[in-house]
């Protein structure tokens, strides 16, 4: 629909065209009782992203649709006629969301009526087992139906290209230009060939669990603490297929799921945000493991591809690691593990995200192993994987949001070889008589104690986006001289692909793709970034600030120390007023 058409006629133009009678009927009873979520729903087409479509559910171009959903699914359907010789394969996957599986089944109906051939899921997975099934099948695309984390009322729609990875450039702009082409639902071929369409299900996830299986470094240690006390919940989420028998595999029999969210249920009925990040979603399980005095409590969101971690602090107490703390569990694991079994090589790497805490450099540096930083999100790594290819060795990557890579035969975020991996690495501290937490603490002492923080300001409809862009031309046309008490060194502008040092002037490239995010480097190591968010509709800032760790005992009064010290930037950057 051209965007010179104004709300209400959009809105009469599915009343009056060829949209389903329920759809027209949830349209006229929002005329009745909420005109203004209809104009919400109305007021723009949902946009297709670099990483597709992500909205609330609902009728209205603004929103997640089976018609948005076909007309995405037609223009990235007429993409990979371009770039790829027929026969074209599809792999098509969804999660435990509301209408997740209608939505799979919309998007194969599309792709077999373009006569591309369709591997469906027979039901829900986790996200990263289409990934994995994108390179095993040999698919020259993918899609999976998820929101990841968001609430109930979202869902989304994720476009992946040949090598399991989500869309990166020049493809992503390609594909939402062939989107942005179908203009009406009469552009989209609904109606597919039903021979086109395989089932697939048991023969990929076995062929994905010894895939996770090989990613052990020292299995022996799980067999040696088989009886380490787990618990785990899926959030109601598709973890429930795969964790329990990725773990059960590498011959940990004790583990123990949370009944009430074991479930996949799109309605989340146990948590108000299905988000392992929060500590409500993690309180059902945080219960369990204080009743069995379990040793490690993980949750995964409802596509597996995010794990939250919870341990025992050397007081006893229960605490939910964030996720700068885990990855660098993870990769400090990977690397120690590997070089005490003589598996690094020169070749070896690891990578992160520009956001993601500076300490994985130090660790990564100390052992002579290169650390790569890319802009946020998995498919920059995957695609600095594919660049790698054949010169360097991946070994893991991960960001802060909770998400870890481990190995290249997928290329996207997995909870489930994360939650297999660092249930190894506490037993692995357990056969040394210490705890995770432990083991973080030792990080500390040696590389310096860095504490993390995320604040989001979300701005939502029609002038949410205005003003995000607003406080972003802020901070870059007068960015900050000092921040609480310490000067400015570097401002990183990724837009601008430039970084300029506020004492001497010096200007120098950044050798990253164009990204609308600023970073402030501080004269102390300190550091802020501001990103809006690509998928929801948000600015994230991230804090980061470090000091030295004098000894274990000292820990808790140079934590809060430094949470003070974030609590102080937030203050003076003005943005607890923007919340």
């Amino acid at each position: 629909m051209p965007d010179i058409v104004t709300v209400e006629q959009r809105i009469q133009q599915w009343l009056d065209g060829p949209f389903d009678e329920d759809t027209k009927q949830q349209i006229r009873k929002l005329q009745q009782e909420n005109p203004e979520e209809l104009r919400e729903a109305f007021y723009k087409n949902l946009e297709f992203g670099t990483g597709g479509l992500r909205g609330i559910m609902g009728p209205g171009t603004n929103r997640m649709n089976k018609y948005t959903v076909g007309m995405a699914t037609q223009g990235y359907a007429n993409y990979l006629k371009q770039c790829f010789p027929m026969p074209i394969r599809v792999a098509i996957g969804h999660d435990s969301r509301n209408n997740s599986r209608f939505f799979a089944e919309i998007t194969a109906q599309v792709m077999a009526a373009n006569d591309i051939e369709v591997f469906l899921f027979e039901s829900l997975r986790p996200t990263p087992e289409l990934s994995f099934a994108i390179r095993y099948l040999k698919c020259q695309g993918g899609v999976v139906c998820t929101a990841s984390h968001n609430p109930k009322e979202y869902n989304g729609y994720k476009a992946y290209w040949n090598d399991g990875a989500q869309l990166v450039s020049p493809h992503d702009q390609n594909v939402i230009a062939e989107v942005e082409k179908i203009r009406h639902i009469n552009d989209v071929k609904w109606q597919g060939n039903p021979h086109l369409i395989h089932l697939i299900g048991e023969d990929i996830d076995r062929a994905y669990l010894d895939m996770v299986k090989s990613l052990s470094i020292f299995p022996e240690v799980a067999r040696q603490q088989h009886n380490m006390k787990i618990v785990y919940t899926p959030i109601h989420g598709s973890g429930i297929k795969l964790v329990p028998q990725a773990l059960a595999q590498l011959g940990f029999n004790s583990v123990h799921i949370v009944e009430q969210q074991a479930q996949p249920d799109g309605n989340f009925p146990t948590v108000l945000y299905p988000n392992p990040e929060e500590p409500e979603a993690m309180s059902l399980g945080l219960q369990k493991a204080k009743a069995i005095d379990a040793d490690i409590l993980l949750g995964t969101d409802p596509d597996a591809d995010r794990v939250g971690v919870s341990v025992k602090n050397q007081q006893g107490e229960w605490i939910l690691l964030n996720g700068n703390q885990t990855a660098v569990l993870a990769f400090n694991y990977v690397i120690e593990a590997r070089r005490e079994k003589n598996l690094l090589t020169p070749q070896d790497y690891v990578v992160k995200t520009i956001v993601t805490t500076d300490m994985i450099d130090a660790i990564a540096a100390h052992h002579h192993v290169r650390c790569y930083n890319v802009l946020t999100g998995f498919k920059y790594i995957a695609s600095l994987i594919r660049e790698k290819e054949g010169k360097e060795k991946y070994l893991i990557g991960g960001e802060e949001s909770y998400g870890l890579m481990i190995g290249d035969q997928i290329r996207d975020k997995d909870a489930v070889s994360a939650v297999a991996l660092i249930c190894e690495m506490a037993a692995y501290e357990k056969t040394k008589g210490r705890s995770l937490f432990d083991k973080l603490i030792e990080l500390y002492l040696q590389y310096g104690c860095y504490r993390e923080s995320l604040l989001s300001i979300t701005r939502k409809g029609i002038q949410g986006s205005a003003e995000i862009a607003a406080m972003m031309d802020r901070f870059r046309q007068t960015p900050p001289q000092t921040i609480a008490g310490t000067p400015v060194e570097w401002i990183f502008d990724y837009q601008l692909r430039e970084k300029r040092n506020l004492f001497t002037g010096e200007k120098q490239p950044i050798d990253l793709p164009r990204s609308n995010v600023l970073q402030f480097l501080l004269q102390d190591g300190s550091k802020i970034s501001a990103r809006p968010s690509g998928t929801e509709p948000k600015i994230k800032f991230y804090f980061s600030v470090r000091q030295p760790l004098a000894h274990a005992d000292a820990f808790r009064a140079t934590w809060d120390a430094l949470g003070t010290r974030i609590d102080h930037m937030i203050k003076e950057l003005d943005l607890k007023k923007a919340e």
